[in-house]
């Protein structure tokens, strides 16, 4: 039996999808995946003229619809993507999952956790569909020897985390690209719902998610766009242990830098192909508590750590679209072979709602708590959306 899929949404991402499932490869981004076997491209949807031109062109026979709706009524679909402006996302996922249709979101899940909310109580009422998420980087072989080590308690407690993200450099032009991007009413953010999500998903994902956000953005400082194009947040965890995340779209020279601090060791991830690992003989506590005072003398002068720190390294190489297609194929495995899902959909509001987090502490100038009030984040959102309105008009 042939799983067919449909793609909702051509722009850079969908295109790149459906070229994938369609051709198994991307000839100018020299991409070749091959196809995923028993899987077949069944039809497409874009209300953008052009982009079913392109369809027309480089998909051969695919059926294409401008509405979604048609498409998803038309039963050539048993599965669809959803790669649309971010709106759209939690509302084309029900609408499909309401005609019995399995789904796979791209990030972000939507906007604001209210709506995400409203899709995750409609999959947990479908529990014969397979809802998953974009999030790439979890299938990334990096991450996933983090998430390893992290699951096996390798470092101990954590009492501190440190993500230095400033390698979203985007020139002018790109914001030009679509007039939905970079704007509140279009996009719902900037650098924090378009760039970081999959950094956002990460952190939390080996973490865990903290309990208060504080964070200031700036928007529009240096790029013409109304929304955030450089945050820097601060969070507290339950267990009083710290993080900070900073990320930016102007940083032309950006940084990757990710450090996880426990009371057993650090991980250090450096630009997110090497991992180096530094674990101690026993918890700092303990050695703090017992050590001698030669020892003691021994690491001051520089000297000592050898006998009570392990460092291993480890490299891996992580290449654009092939992680992409992992996630497309381990979605498809979990409909026709039940393979568990490494990217629930209902797993989406949780970097959302660390996102709608640092925003509304950047609107409000103060710290916030998770679970964050959601109908004043929707009122402070909707207040953003006006005032871009209004700035338009005059």
């Amino acid at each position: 039996m042939t799983l067919k899929i449909g793609i909702i949404g051509l722009g850079q991402q969908g295109s790149m999808y459906a070229s994938l499932l369609k051709h198994g490869a991307i000839p100018a981004f020299g991409i070749e995946t091959g196809t995923i076997e028993g899987v077949e491209l069944a039809a497409v949807c874009d209300i953008s003229k052009e982009r079913m031109q392109w369809a027309a062109e480089n998909l051969f026979n695919v059926p294409c619809f401008e509405n979604h709706i048609e498409m998803l009524d038309s039963c050539l679909v048993d599965a669809v993507m959803v790669v649309t402006p971010h709106y759209f996302h939690p509302t084309m996922a029900m609408d499909a999952m309401e005609r019995d249709i399995h789904v796979l979101v791209d990030k972000p899940a939507g906007v604001y956790t209210k709506k995400v909310k409203e899709m995750n109580k409609m999959a947990e009422s479908k529990p014969h569909l397979k809802f998953a998420m974009m999030f790439n980087q979890r299938v990334n072989p990096l991450y996933m020897k983090l998430k390893e080590l992290m699951d096996e308690g390798t470092i101990g407690d954590i009492r501190r985390t440190n993500w230095l993200m400033t390698t979203w450099w985007r020139p002018e032009g790109y914001y030009k690209m679509s007039d939905w991007r970079a704007t509140w009413n279009g996009e719902g953010g900037g650098v924090l719902i378009n760039q970081a999500p999959h950094q956002i998903d990460l952190w939390q994902w080996l973490c865990g998610m903290p309990t208060k956000v504080a964070a200031k953005a700036s928007y529009g400082s240096q790029r013409n766009i109304a929304v955030e194009d450089d945050v820097t947040a601060v969070v507290e965890y339950e267990n009083g242990a710290t993080g900070s995340f900073i990320t930016c779209v102007h940083d032309l020279t950006g940084t990757d830098r990710f450090e996880i601090f426990g009371d057993k060791g650090k991980i250090i991830v450096e630009n997110s192909n090497k991992v180096i690992l530094k674990t101690l003989k026993d918890s700092e506590q303990n050695l703090s508590k017992n050590m001698s005072f030669e020892d003691v003398k021994k690491i001051f002068m520089g000297a000592g750590l050898g006998d009570i720190v392990t460092e291993k390294e480890f490299e891996f190489e992580s290449k654009w679209g092939y992680e992409h297609f992992e996630v497309i194929k381990n979605f498809t495995s979990a409909i026709t072979d039940g393979k568990e899902l490494v990217a629930p959909g209902a797993e989406g509001i949780h970097a959302l709602s660390i996102t709608n987090a640092m925003h509304l502490s950047s609107w409000l100038g103060e710290e916030v708590s998770l679970p964050i009030d959601e109908d004043l984040y929707f009122e402070k959102l909707t207040e953003k959306i006006e005032e871009e309105k209004l700035s338009e008009e005059a």
